[in-house]
């Protein structure tokens, strides 16, 4: 097989269907994009809910002097202090029970909020209330019996679930990772029949060609080639494409969402060539596939 025909073969169906190719090229590179954005935010969900995993489910904050919550008379007194940490510690639903002083919380919100020191100076240090950090060993079972021992008691201010607040954060996300994979399915639909399209006319336009090709003994495989490398190519520019649009993403979304969590469970490196390599190979694929089982119906021998 001489590859010099082959790669000419190429060429002329490339500029033949100059206009479709660019096309086709687009419209990969947008459904790649897309569901490769999908995943950048399956990773950022997930990594962001494995590092509140490792955290409290609840917080109970105490009382201090700013408090505004009517049943708060001043400051927790030691021995409220004492009785709350011995309720918590009694029940068996409780896997542990740490208490924050306030200089403790105030260290820990400067390191939490780093990244936004104009905000950290905003706040000072009798701002924060101490709490007791909670770890439950059933956290869906276990919050309402351990929220009603508390909620109430002397010296505790309000008692907060911070699971249910994360879990909304979780569904917000999660809703924009399915709206953008659908839309990214629809795309790749639309990317198949349009690889489909590309090479049926491909095929049309040099029926001559391969017409002659046939009459010389020439097989199935040395007939199809050209035109299945013509697809891979296309799926090929189109991926490169998304690659660049997926660093994009990567860097001026994702990156920039960190500014307003503060947190440090941003996406690393490897999980941005994770993702660009699965769309490499579903690009690929996804053209090489639909290029032969098309050619399999269209230039039958």
């Amino acid at each position: 097989m001489r590859s010099n025909f082959v790669f000419q073969e190429i060429w002329v169906g490339l500029r033949r269907n100059l206009t479709m190719t660019v096309a086709l090229i687009v419209v990969v590179a947008i459904s790649l994009s897309l569901l490769g954005t999908g995943l950048l935010f399956v990773k950022q969900v997930d990594s962001t809910r494995t590092y509140w995993q490792s955290k409290v489910e609840i917080s109970v904050y105490l009382c201090t002097t700013a408090s505004p919550n009517p049943n708060c008379h001043g400051s927790i007194t030691p021995a409220q202090q004492q009785q709350i940490q011995t309720t918590l510690s009694s029940m068996p639903q409780v896997q542990s029970a740490t208490y924050v002083s306030q200089t403790q919380a105030y260290q820990l919100f400067k390191q939490d909020f780093s990244n936004d020191p104009s905000y950290v100076s905003t706040v000072k240090e009798t701002d924060i209330p101490p709490s007791f950090e909670v770890k439950l060993r059933n956290p869906e079972a276990d919050y309402n019996i351990v929220a009603s021992a508390v909620t109430g008691a002397p010296g505790v201010d309000s008692v907060i679930d911070e699971m249910t607040i994360l879990d909304k954060f979780y569904r917000l996300l999660d809703g924009a990772r399915n709206a953008v994979i659908v839309v990214a399915l629809i795309l790749v639909v639309a990317a198949v029949l349009l690889v489909a399209n590309t090479i049926r006319l491909s095929a049309f336009n040099r029926r001559r060609e391969t017409g002659i090709m046939r009459l010389v003994g020439a097989s199935n495989f040395y007939i199809q080639l050209p035109f299945l490398l013509e697809g891979v190519i296309a799926g090929l520019l189109g991926w490169a494409l998304a690659a660049a649009l997926l660093i994009g993403v990567k860097s001026l979304l994702l990156n920039n969402l960190q500014q307003y969590f503060s947190y440090n469970v941003g996406l690393s490196a490897t999980d941005l060539v994770e993702v660009i390599l699965l769309a490499m190979f579903v690009g690929v694929l996804l053209c090489g596939v639909t290029s032969f089982v098309t050619l399999r119906r269209y230039l039958r021998v």
